[in-house]
């Protein structure tokens, strides 16, 4: 009776102590789970400027209030430029991918995620077996042939002890969100290049009108002309100058005809029609909007998504810094397996039929030929590529704001000096004003969207390089910043 007490009291001792032992190991395991290796995340930092250099004598004519925040197009009062932004934002096709990208960066975050739990499987394996009566340590008591029937879980984990996965998470999270950037800046990119899309086709409308009343002009006036010759009054040469300033300005126009059709094409593709079936019939200029302030410098971070993406793909090379250090330190995995086994059926899922094992794992690897420190180099040396691409980025945002600021005050200062008063009234004007009232509505426009809403990648020029040539005097400024 004594010795059975003492051997109860063994077991339960044993039992305690394996029970002890067990919480001591998970408790261990999950005090690691709060450590983490790696570099924490600063944002990294830029010099800004106090203003803009060419912003210091610039008057606005419009309070910043009044300056669009959403549909922001909607200042050019024109309605056919506004159902063109709206099918735009849905049927354009790069958009859509853009969105989907969007996309597969949240997946991949909520696949990072996952490492986060444990995985759980199970498995049901009934099987007839039959041995060999002569292999090796065949007993006459056993079975040749036998039943087996096994129903088991298995739970595996690994222990975020260094905060590989932590950080991993993170890395997904920081790219998803500059995908989220890009995709702003995408969406902010497409609606700027149809509105000047747009605008240059209806500048263009303003000259083919215009062309089309020189052409109709120096008909007449080569009739005259030949009148003139054969009453004796003007000579074969002045006939000849006649027919050719008639010819040029014929080819000129058809020039701008054929200007038109691309643009009008590209306007097709970004609404995400067909060029064959789309075309949009001539109309006037829509109303020049109000010049919106530039803001302070600072704010500017604030506000361009493109600005947003780089910093935030700085953040996601920095967690990448993290999950290579933490490759040098063991990986640490627990595991539990538990079900029900047996060689006949009925007694398959009962208390005796019962099996479990529960343990944990460390493994470290000893030697990788410098594996690892190369990979921890790479991440070094990404972050610091990512670092760079962020302050270059916020330097060219600068760079574009400041160049937009002085195309506006040499265009309004070159206006001021010609003055509108004439170009406005009708349409008997001069080609230059109209060219000048071109650029000008278009700087304006650049001026707009850079100064706070992005960066824009506008079609190509739009005049012909034979305007340009003629009306030299004019600065003609050039259009074409990258995403």
């Amino acid at each position: 009776m004594v010795r059975l007490m003492e051997n109860s009291n063994l077991f339960l001792n044993q039992s305690t102590l394996r029970r002890r032992n067990f919480s001591i190991l998970f408790l261990g395991v999950f005090l690691l789970g709060g450590c983490s290796v790696g570099p924490k995340y600063s944002k990294p930092t830029t010099e800004i400027p106090p203003s803009y250099k060419e912003n210091a004598n610039w008057k606005t004519a419009q309070p910043s209030d009044q300056a669009q925040k959403g549909n922001w197009w909607e200042i050019f009062q024109d309605p056919q430029l506004n159902s063109l932004e709206e099918k735009l934002s849905v049927s354009n096709q790069t958009l859509r991918a853009a969105a989907d990208r969007f996309r597969e960066a949240r997946d991949v975050l909520r696949e990072t995620r996952s490492a986060l739990y444990p995985l759980v499987t199970a498995s049901v394996s009934p099987s007839q077996n039959r041995q060999s009566q002569h292999r090796a340590l065949f007993g006459g008591t056993s079975p040749v042939n036998y039943s087996d029937l096994t129903l088991a879980g298995d739970v595996s984990y690994e222990a975020d002890a260094w905060g590989a996965v932590r950080r991993s998470v993170e890395s997904s999270r920081t790219l998803a969100q500059a995908s989220a950037a890009d995709l702003e800046t995408i969406r902010l990119s497409l609606h700027a290049e149809l509105a000047l899309d747009y605008l240059t086709l209806r500048g263009l409308d303003a000259q083919k009108q215009l062309f089309d009343t020189n052409v109709a002009a120096f008909d007449k006036a080569l009739q005259l002309t030949e009148s003139r010759f054969q009453g004796g009054v003007a000579s074969r040469e002045d006939v000849d100058l006649a027919a050719t300033q008639l010819e040029q300005t014929r080819a000129e126009d058809i020039d701008i005809t054929s200007f038109r059709d691309q643009f009008e094409h590209a306007i097709a593709v970004l609404i995400g029609q067909p060029a064959p079936s789309f075309s949009l019939d001539p109309a006037s200029l829509p109303a020049i909007p109000p010049v919106p302030p530039p803001g302070l410098p600072s704010e500017l971070l604030e506000r361009r998504p493109d600005i947003a993406g780089a910093e935030r793909r700085v953040a996601s090379a920095n967690e990448q810094v993290g999950i290579a250090r933490a490759a040098f330190f063991p990986t640490i995995t627990l595991g539990l397996v538990g079900g029900f086994e047996s060689g006949k059926f009925p007694n398959w899922l009962t208390g005796p039929s019962a099996l479990w094992s529960i343990g944990a794992s460390a493994a470290e690897t000893v030697f990788d030929a410098g594996r690892r420190h190369a990979v921890s180099d790479q991440a070094m040396a990404t972050y610091d590529e990512m670092v760079a691409d962020y302050q270059q980025t916020v330097l060219i945002s600068f760079q574009q704001v400041e160049d937009s600021l002085s195309d506006l005050r040499v265009l309004d200062d070159d206006l001021r000096q010609h003055g509108t008063r004439d170009l406005l009234a009708g349409l008997r004007v001069e080609d230059h004003e109209i060219i000048a009232l071109l650029h000008h509505l278009r700087e304006i426009f650049e001026r707009y969207i850079r100064a706070g809403r992005g960066v824009v990648e506008p079609a190509v020029g739009v005049f012909l390089d034979d305007d340009r040539r003629r009306f030299g005097s004019r600065r003609s400024t050039r259009i074409a910043h990258s995403v």
